[in-house]
């Protein structure tokens, strides 16, 4: 199973980025999905995460900014971030719980990460 994330970028405060993440392999079920972000030297913290059956939740930082979205037929999770600040910047990972084809238990999978930067 690969999780492929792409979508980070440079961006100016107050403008928006939309993050894609993306599994493949022998995927049998997704369970929950989420987006981590981590600064150097600092802990991987969560953004946001949703659940399969798609309630949402969010760190407090990023409410009525950031949007987090599934599809399920894609195997394919979104962050859509507006309104973006400086301290945004980090380096976005995807987590999700996958049930493999012939497995009985999720595990948890990460994508490689993608850099946002935030900055006039």
């Amino acid at each position: 199973v690969q999780l492929q994330a792409f979508g980070g970028g440079l961006v100016q405060p107050g403008g928006s980025l939309r993050l894609s993440c993306a599994a493949s392999g022998s995927i049998f079920s997704i369970n929950g999905m989420t987006w981590y972000r981590q600064l150097p030297g600092k802990e991987r913290e969560l953004v946001a995460g949703i659940s399969s059956r798609g309630t949402t939740n969010y760190v407090d930082s990023v409410k009525g900014r950031f949007t987090i979205s599934r599809d399920n037929a894609k195997n394919t999770l979104y962050l859509q971030m507006n309104s973006l600040k400086p301290e945004d910047t980090a380096v976005y990972y995807c987590n999700f719980d996958i049930r493999l084809v012939g497995g009985i238990w999720w595990s948890p999978y990460w994508g490689q990460g993608t850099q946002v930067t935030v900055s006039s």
